[in-house]
């Protein structure tokens, strides 16, 4: 981080198939060794797999999905004459879509369908749908936010 100045955010062109900003993020996040068409690939497959399949429509389930996992509020550590103190503060909205993201394509790796695609496809349903493991770390985000309420003074 610069001392002077703050960095100015990058802007992100749309992707080309749906034109929408957040799936170009979101096949930056999923992007490997800057394997940007393997990612663009797996993200589309996983889209029509969502349309066939499941017959709905891929852009909003995967609007409803990333609004499911966004955190509202979560945990930072904060040192205190010696002490640790987990205290709860609320996620700027970059970061909740960041961590949203994140979330999705590590629970979706740990899923026992057979390829990356299948697995993308099967999480996003089961999060728009409020189930599914990135979904459970969103809410045990909060719950653990809940529980340490009582330092939440400590926020600076």
């Amino acid at each position: 981080m610069p001392r002077r100045r703050l960095v100015q955010k990058r802007e992100v062109m749309p992707d080309t198939r749906y034109g929408d900003v957040v799936v170009a993020k979101f096949i930056n996040a999923l992007m490997l060794r800057g394997k940007k068409s393997t990612a663009e690939s797996v993200v589309y497959d996983a889209f029509d797999i969502i349309k066939n399949r499941f017959k709905e429509n891929p852009l909003d389930v995967f609007r409803r999905a990333i609004g499911n996992v966004q955190p509202k509020v979560e945990v930072r550590s904060r040192r205190v004459g010696g002490a640790t103190y987990q205290v709860p503060v609320e996620v700027r909205s970059d970061r909740a879509l960041a961590l949203a993201m994140r979330w999705i394509k590590i629970y979706s790796k740990e899923r026992g369908e057979k390829t990356m695609r299948e697995k993308l496809a099967a999480e996003l349903v089961d999060a728009a749908a409020g189930r599914g493991n990135s979904v459970k770390k969103c809410e045990d985000t909060h719950r653990m936010a809940e529980a340490n309420k009582a330092f939440a003074h400590y926020r600076w």
